[in-house]
């Protein structure tokens, strides 16, 4: 059996693919997946040190507005078919599965032409363009979100299956968690994060979320900045009258490597609205308070997050409108209220699938057959 897997740009269309890769490789242990991925693209590092083998087609991004670059774009996507069509044929694939970014559509479309089987995945409740446009070519399409589905052709087959999520995720116990961290089985643990980078208004804002509530009883704080704003935010603390080390319900740390571990303990969450993030606090059935990265393309992580909060999972706070007073006022709020908070991680757990990856293997080994 040999299948490919393309996708790229973002790590929101590599980690998903290279998980679906995994998921082939153990379900047919003798088979081969070979990714196509974007020349110079974050793939071309990620996916060798994944230990797959690797081919690079040379694609570049449609600008939206008007611009003779696009001239260009379109030439390269012409020439990209083209070397994705001589891959193909030369590796033989069984089915080929993308999941967003430039190098996709490509790719995909060269699979169409060929008859070859193909399936998308797209991550957001706000789909990407090209996936957009795949639709309406591809054997199947997987959703994330239901709120996806209205974005695609009435005639695309359509299913959701999830996100899939590192097993981790799964594998801590939440007394075990707690022991683990120090955290005493009642009192209730905030863990806040703005991604691997960090988010600088997240962090400003948790400053005075810290400086109301520091010290108070039964109320833990886990804060991860960022690598590259701990010393500003340690800075801005020390401002404001917190002395970090001596705050004994307070953890702050730049890095967590133990972000499965922080959730399971966790009782409700403060962070961005990435599709990935969202998929692994609804598999662990966690309540949160959203702020959405606003830059993101086509603001999708906001459809993400009003997904969430439609089902009452989530509150969501824009990042335009977010400040320390206003998330400290709503936190304390969510704190007050345990019945609250349990409706809504009951909520969080009806949304999480946790057989995401089972569901996109058995897709492309219908497929396959």
């Amino acid at each position: 059996m040999h299948f490919v897997v393309t996708g790229g740009g973002t790590g929101g269309h590599i980690y998903p693919a290279l998980a679906i890769a995994r998921g082939l490789l153990a379900k047919y242990p003798e088979a081969r997946v070979l990714y196509i991925g974007r020349d110079g693209g974050l793939e071309a590092d990620l996916v060798p040190r994944a230990n797959l083998p690797f081919r690079a087609i040379p694609v570049t991004g449609l600008r939206r507005s008007l611009s003779p670059r696009n001239l260009l774009v379109f030439w390269q996507a012409a020439r990209g078919v083209l070397l994705a069509r001589q891959i193909l044929a030369d590796f033989k694939p069984r089915v080929v599965v993308g999941t967003g970014g430039y190098v996709c559509g490509p790719v995909v479309l060269a699979a169409v032409l060929l008859g070859i089987p193909t399936l998308i995945h797209e991550q957001n409740a706000l789909p990407g363009l090209t996936n957009r446009l795949l639709s309406r070519f591809v054997s199947q399409v997987a959703l994330t979100f239901e709120d996806a589905r209205k974005y695609f052709p009435r005639k695309a087959r359509v299913k959701v299956t999830g996100l899939p999520v590192r097993p981790e995720v799964l594998a801590w116990r939440r007394d075990e968690a707690r022991r683990a961290m120090g955290i005493p089985e009642d009192a209730q643990l905030v863990l806040s994060f703005g991604g691997s980078q960090g988010a600088r208004m997240i962090n400003l804002a948790m400053i005075e979320v810290l400086k109301q509530l520091n010290g108070r009883e039964g109320v833990y704080f886990l804060h991860v900045t960022g690598s590259g704003h701990y010393e500003e935010f340690c800075a801005r603390a020390r401002e404001a009258g917190l002395s970090i080390a001596e705050n004994g319900n307070i953890i702050l740390v730049p890095y967590l490597d133990e972000m499965p571990r922080a959730m399971a303990a966790a009782d409700l969450v403060i962070c961005r609205a990435g599709a990935a993030t969202l998929s692994e606090l609804t598999v662990v059935g966690l309540p949160a308070i959203l702020i959405p990265y606003p830059y993101a393309t086509g603001n999708h992580q906001e459809y993400n997050a009003r997904s969430l909060e439609r089902e009452g999972a989530a509150l969501v706070i824009r990042d335009r409108d977010l400040t320390g007073p206003l998330l400290a006022e709503k936190l304390v709020q969510l704190l007050a209220q345990p019945a609250k908070l349990k409706a809504m991680a009951g909520a969080s757990r009806r949304l999480g699938r946790a057989r995401a990856l089972d569901e996109i293997v058995e897709i492309i080994d219908n497929l396959a057959r």
